[in-house]
């Protein structure tokens, strides 16, 4: 008998609006193995972990954990069994060490009431020690690494003495040398007796870190296979349902007679006298994508937010197709041929209590087709929201739909789809698919090399390395507000390497290779 250390029998989760997340799942967990779990957004994966992690409970079916049947009415009787989950979103306080985030909800005391803080220290620092993390427990979390944060919450977990322990998307802000010391760690884990539930979008990683794989689709488990046993191209059809593409090389063309689109020159930035940007200059060509790399909180967030006029800086300009929108307002930006898909699609790109019909027009409302003076044309405007909705296959009832109630890639959709639809000059894409599954993911990917080959220049901003490298013509990287590099034909360029440039370990001179002003 296979020693299994978990074991889901026929789970099912129907939630009160008649949604049906989970079907008659059955998947068993072996006792020092790293399993991953894949699927789309909406094929159930995270209410699975959810009923594990006791957080959501099962409609029906059973769960044994070491041999027994358990039910989990909350997450602090799944962590007193053995079960520990590293969310996505990290959940810890910045003016918090590292050792009170790890102790934090059991402390250990002195005279059973105060926490002893010296002990805790002692406690965490052994144990960071002992699976070599390399973790200052002392440290402020605000002074830590994205690395090292996600070791904190790692660490959180084991803390407790987690025997299972769920990860969930663990990889999606790490560079490549991060992401090698996690699966290294994740190795020694398991050969330690822990269980890994590993949740990712990137499934090369899946196939390279597991020893089992299920596939999930639609609410239901499509099969567990061996990792050795199944490619990328058959785990990816499982996935989706129909083939998906790996490489995009064979979509672009070339654009005749390339200008330059957007200029930014000596753009800098200073934050509670800490300097977020020192001089930031590069350029985009029309036709052209340039990615930008970098691990985050190096500047690239506050470098696009202060180029769409988000938020105020010091001192630089921006020119789009020879026009200076430095102190333009967001609405001129936008007439001046500047779009903009952002990181947070709720919090920046979306009105959530809004219907799609009012976020899918609602940076273009103004053109003479959709309104007449005062009085917005209602017909019109629905005809061009359904339009929209039909082109980029959103998955909706219709377009009077409230968007919140969309998955998160249905959102992107939509966002991506008014970007799209504004023929922009310059569009601005920032993580732009972001948590979101491969077969969304994929689309939106087509969107933005379709509207390259259209001559708009766009700039790629995002965490993930081979969504840099796969889409970009240029890639620039960012390290701690400057351009580290500058690298032309990212497709002959090696990953290693620009997480080098990443991490600050290697920079290119000022002037030499275009890493001054961004051009190579």
């Amino acid at each position: 008998m296979e020693d299994y250390i978990l074991e889901l029998s026929q789970i099912n989760k129907v939630y009160g609006n008649g949604v049906v997340a989970n079907r008659d799942i059955n998947i068993s967990f072996r006792k020092g193995e790293i399993h991953s779990i894949v699927g789309e957004n909406g094929a159930g994966k995270s209410t699975l972990m959810k009923i594990i992690f006791g957080i959501e409970q099962a409609s029906s079916g059973t769960m044994r954990y070491k041999g027994k049947e358990v039910t989990f009415s909350g997450s602090m009787e799944a962590i007193e069994a053995g079960i520990g989950m590293v969310h996505q979103h990290f959940m810890l306080i910045p003016s918090y060490t590292a050792a009170d985030s790890i102790i934090l909800g059991n402390e250990p005391k002195k005279m059973k009431i105060f926490t002893d803080h010296k002990t805790a220290v002692k406690r965490t620092q052994e144990l960071s020690d002992q699976y070599q993390f390399g973790i200052d427990v002392t440290k402020k979390i605000s002074d830590l690494s994205v690395g090292e944060k996600q070791k904190v919450e790692i660490l959180k977990t084991l803390y407790r003495n987690a025997e299972v322990i769920i990860l969930d998307e663990p990889t999606s802000v790490l560079t490549p040398q991060e992401t090698e010391l996690l699966f290294r760690q994740l190795m020694h884990f398991k050969e330690t007796g822990h269980t890994i539930l590993f949740i990712s979008h990137k499934l090369n990683e899946v196939k390279r870190i597991s020893d089992r794989i299920t596939i999930m689709r639609n609410g239901s488990g499509r099969g567990t296979y061996n990792a050795e046993d199944i490619s990328l191209e058959e785990m990816a059809r499982l996935i989706v349902g129909r083939e998906v593409a790996a490489d995009y090389s064979h979509l672009r063309r070339e654009v005749p007679e390339q200008k330059t689109i957007l200029e930014v020159k000596d753009l800098s930035l200073t934050q509670n006298g800490v300097p977020v940007l020192d001089k930031v200059s590069f350029s985009v060509k029309s036709g052209e994508i340039l990615g930008i790399a970098g691990v985050q909180g190096n500047g690239q967030s506050e470098l696009i937010r202060c180029i769409t006029g988000l938020i105020d800086y010091g001192s630089g300009t921006v020119v789009v197709d020879g026009k200076d929108i430095t102190h333009l307002n967001i609405h001129d930006k936008r007439q001046s041929g500047l779009a903009y898909i952002p990181e947070d699609r709720m919090e920046d790109g979306t009105a959530g209590a809004a219907s799609i019909t009012d976020n899918a027009i609602s940076t273009f409302y103004e053109r003479p087709d959709l309104n007449k003076g005062p009085f917005l044309k209602i017909k019109r405007i629905q005809e061009e929201a359904e339009m929209l909705i039909d082109k980029f296959s959103v998955k909706a009832k219709n377009a009077r739909q409230r968007i919140d109630s969309l998955s998160g890639g249905n959102i992107q959709k939509v966002v991506v789809a008014r970007e799209y639809h504004a023929n922009p000059k310059c569009l601005i894409a920032e993580q732009p698919v972001h948590g979101i599954d491969i077969g969304s993911a994929e689309f939106i990917h087509i969107q933005l090399i379709e509207l390259r080959n259209q001559g708009a220049g766009i700039l790629l901003v995002s965490a993930d390395i081979n969504e840099v490298i796969n889409l970009s013509d240029r890639i620039l990287v960012m390290y701690e507000g400057k351009i580290a590099g500058c690298f032309e034909d990212p497709a002959k360029f090696d990953e290693k390497e620009l997480g080098l440039y990443m991490l600050g370990v290697k920079r290119q001179e000022e002037g030499a290779g275009g890493a001054e002003h961004g051009q190579a």
